[in-house]
């Protein structure tokens, strides 16, 4: 499965569940960690674990699993990684306080969305 059908997964899956502020980062060609990073908030640690639940689950049934999964239990910055692209779900105040949008602000920006 390409980068692009597991972004087009998510980000259905993100849709489903209300997740907001949607980033997409093209990362190829500036890292090695991921091809793209998708950066989406949740207004609570019980909505950034609905939402990274509803990716769990639309990738699994599209015969994904996720490399690795940190921060769950806490549901204030989930991050799942699918190899080439790396998912972060945060509450707003952790995103903004961690700023990766800025960090990587030499990357192309694709559609934002919500």
């Amino acid at each position: 499965m390409t980068a692009e059908e597991k972004m087009d997964i998510i980000l259905r899956a993100a849709d489903e569940v209300k997740a907001e502020d949607i980033t997409q980062i093209d990362l190829r060609g500036k890292t090695i960690l991921a091809d793209y990073f998708l950066l989406m908030n949740g207004r609570s640690s019980i909505q950034v674990r609905a939402i990274v639940d509803k990716i769990i689950e639309f990738m699994e049934q599209a015969g994904q699993y996720e490399v690795r999964l940190e921060g769950y239990v806490r549901g204030e910055w989930v991050l799942l990684d699918y190899g080439d692209v790396v998912v972060h779900v945060m509450q707003p105040e952790v995103r903004e306080f961690y700023g990766l949008e800025q960090f990587w602000r030499n990357a192309p920006l694709l559609d934002k969305q919500g």
